[in-house]
């Protein structure tokens, strides 16, 4: 999948602090391999042995919940590292972490990561920074889950969708989510979504197309969900 020098996609990330020998010898002891869309790359509970920097695809981190179903908290996509957090606490995965389309990832071992930690004060700072930034987004999350509308809160997910998969040449979404998937996202029902996005199509928010949807109105979506 090339040389961690050469990636485009490590700009993205923490990763873009290593020097140019540090990326050098990342190549040499990273695994790269492809994931099947709905294949776990890993599962709750389980041990962070090494961080996953993604190269293509999207996949979604879920939580569990006490009736068996899961619950969307993010999704993560190109550029983003998987597992950051759980190097520096040494703590199991606390979510779940499952391809919602065909990926590509490279995996790079914990004795490295934390090799590059001590030895790279920039690489430091921008992995605290980047675990610092997941723990405000899940203040937000928290916070749109018990102040917002149902309605509100799917305007903010289809948006989120928008700016993390972009769009098709017909202006549709590229990340094509089940209607079940984007209702775990919003914390509602399966019927109420469908419902909800059906108004969102007759106020000319949206057009939708079989499971395809496109945003006809950012701005109005954009002040819906605010």
């Amino acid at each position: 999948m090339g040389k961690c020098e050469q990636c485009i996609v490590r700009e993205l990330s923490s990763l873009n602090a290593l020097s140019k020998n540090e990326l050098i010898h990342l190549s040499d002891c990273k695994d790269s391999f492809e994931i099947k869309k709905g294949d776990i790359i890993f599962s709750e509970g389980d041990l962070m042995n090494g961080v996953y920097c993604i190269k293509e695809g999207t996949c979604k981190l879920v939580k569990m919940n006490s009736n068996g179903k899961d619950t969307i908290l993010k999704l993560i996509t190109k550029g983003d590292l998987l597992g950051q957090d759980s190097i520096l606490t040494e703590n199991k995965a606390a979510l779940s972490a499952v391809a919602v389309e065909d990926m590509q990832v490279c995996y790079i071992p914990k004795t490295e990561i934390l090799g590059f930690i001590n030895e790279n004060n920039k690489f430091s700072f921008e992995v605290t920074r980047s675990v610092c930034n997941q723990l405000t987004q899940a203040n937000e999350f928290a916070v749109n889950h018990t102040h917002k509308t149902v309605k509100e809160r799917l305007a903010a997910v289809l948006i989120n969708l928008h700016d993390t998969s972009g769009t098709d040449e017909d202006g549709f979404l590229n990340l094509q989510l089940s209607r079940e998937e984007i209702a775990s996202m919003v914390g509602t029902a399966t019927e109420s979504c469908i419902r909800l996005l059906s108004e969102l199509r007759k106020a000319g928010f949206i057009d939708l197309k079989g499971k395809r949807i496109k945003i006809s109105s950012l701005n109005n979506l954009k002040s819906l969900a605010e």
